[in-house]
């Protein structure tokens, strides 16, 4: 049986993660409404349009605490008086810069253990090797899938899980790493921004 406060933490990144499945999927995209015009009232030209970002605009800037996460989960987060900490990206002993890893608490209630964590950096392919099997070779799971690699630490050290029974986990892609206290959890890390 796991401590209420790491039930209470993985029951927020659950619910929180099917309240966005929820509402992305039961929002129906708006009507196409016709342009009503009366006859000789001018109408505004079309403004410009303006160049729209790409991926890699968002990966000239390093993600905060703020930006790792959605503003939704952001806003829910600070409405139930949590505040992020944010902390350098670690695998082991290396230092991935340019990333960060935000944990999200009531830091000014009482202490306890309800919080979340997320984290992203970029990572190259000679690093990211080397710290994967560093990880597996303290016992974390490695399992490959379409999204990248996940290596989730193992059950008999996992404080508190999500859905799947995953704890804390991370994702290994092209360029970069993602980390959360669970599987699930790393759902809701939208960074790098498109």
């Amino acid at each position: 049986m796991f401590p209420s406060r790491h039930r209470l933490g993985a029951a927020l990144v659950i619910a929180l993660t099917a309240f966005l499945a929820t509402a992305c999927a039961s929002q129906a995209p708006p009507a196409v409404q016709p342009d009503e015009t009366i006859a000789g009232t001018p109408t505004a030209p079309p403004p410009e349009s303006t160049a729209t970002p790409t991926a890699d605009a968002g990966a000239e800037e390093d993600p905060t605490c703020e930006t790792l996460i959605g503003e939704d989960i952001v806003a829910d987060f600070e409405s139930i008086g949590w505040s992020a900490q944010a902390e350098k990206f670690y695998l082991g002993d290396l230092e991935l810069e340019h990333g960060v890893q935000c944990v999200w608490a009531d830091f000014e209630g009482p202490a306890g253990d309800h919080l979340q964590i997320f984290g992203w950096a970029p990572i190259s392919e000679e690093d990211a090797a080397p710290a994967q099997a560093a990880l597996v070779g303290e016992g974390w799971v490695r399992e490959e899938s379409a999204e990248g690699v996940y290596i989730t630490e193992p059950k008999e050290t996992t404080i508190a899980v999500d859905d799947e029974g995953y704890g804390m986990t991370y994702l290994f892609a092209a360029g970069w790493v993602k980390l959360a206290d669970t599987k699930q959890g790393l759902l809701l890390i939208e960074w790098p921004k498109s």
